[in-house]
């Protein structure tokens, strides 16, 4: 759900509900009101979580469960690493 993903992506970026609402321009209440499941973000808000988390909007809408990563300032290397720790994770995955 939305209401799981604000929270995980919030406390991720180690940000609080106020800290959240004040980068967005909107009160505690709202980003409660999200994370409790009363509401949803509007479109808008939707796109501001993607570009302030990094993550597609699709991701954070659930409807597909491909997460992308922002990886501008990694060097070569540090993506293969990141890519063969994705691989680990997926055949381990696969055998249990």
């Amino acid at each position: 759900m939305i209401s799981d993903k604000i929270v995980f992506l919030r406390e991720q970026h180690n940000m609080t509900q106020a800290s959240l609402a004040k980068t967005l321009g909107i009160t505690r209440s709202s980003v409660n009101a999200w994370e409790m499941g009363i509401s949803v973000p509007s479109t808008q808000y939707i796109v501001e979580l993607s570009t302030l988390f990094g993550i597609s909007t699709d991701y954070l809408l659930d409807i597909s469960k491909t997460v992308t990563m922002d990886v501008s300032g990694l060097n070569n290397e540090d993506i293969e690493i990141l890519y063969i720790l994705k691989e680990h994770l997926k055949k381990n995955k696969t055998t249990d």
